[in-house]
């Protein structure tokens, strides 16, 4: 399976990152390695001393696609669910500040926490949809779908140009604004559409 993380989709987050707004999506993957095991905490890596949490919905896919058009996207898809996507930010900043790719940042081992996923059908309009992330009892990160620069469906036909989309891949579909550091002992929560759908614990 691949893990597809895409980049700089709410405008608010670019903003607090004093990024640019691109042209077109941005993506990067995450090995299968970097899934967190579920009911395992989070550990922070010993080469980061500012690992960051992103929230972020993400789709399994449901079956082979190539060249998939957007307006038959929402046909390889039928589960969403939230994830983080645990950031190495130092090492993120320092491997761009030497115009060096910044995998390390990103695909490290259990820097991909999947959450449960739940049939499409129960979640209403997919591009409706609100999400948080509640650290230690404090909400941190608020979003919701309607605000992503490209829809869901956007992203999968973007991705499927490069890439064949095989069963049981995953895709990250962006964080919005509120990311910030993880720290040991946190506990955080995500919710959807105000659902509890995952809990973890920082070490």
């Amino acid at each position: 399976m691949k893990i597809i993380c895409i980049g700089k989709n709410y405008q608010k987050h670019i903003a607090e990152l004093n990024d640019e707004k691109p042209s077109e999506p941005m993506f990067f993957l995450k090995p299968d390695s970097a899934i967190l095991l579920k009911k395992m905490p989070f550990f922070i890596p010993s080469f980061s001393n500012e690992v960051h949490y992103e929230v972020e919905v993400i789709v399994k896919i449901q079956k082979v696609g190539k060249h998939i058009s957007s307006k038959f996207a929402h046909k390889y898809y039928s589960e969403l669910g939230l994830g983080i996507d645990f950031t190495a930010r130092d090492v993120q900043r320092d491997c761009k500040e030497k115009g060096l790719p910044w995998e390390k940042s990103k695909a490290f081992d259990g820097s991909a926490l999947i959450g449960e996923f739940v049939a499409k059908e129960s979640l209403g309009d997919v591009q409706d949809i609100n999400f948080s992330l509640i650290k230690n009892g404090e909400n941190v990160q608020n979003g919701n779908t309607q605000d992503m620069l490209w829809c869901i469906d956007e992203l999968i036909a973007y991705v499927s140009q490069f890439l064949t989309l095989k069963k049981g891949d995953v895709l990250f579909t962006g964080t919005p604004a509120g990311v910030g550091a993880v720290a040991e002992n946190d506990t955080f929560v995500g919710e959807m559409n105000g659902i509890k759908n995952f809990e973890v614990k920082i070490k």
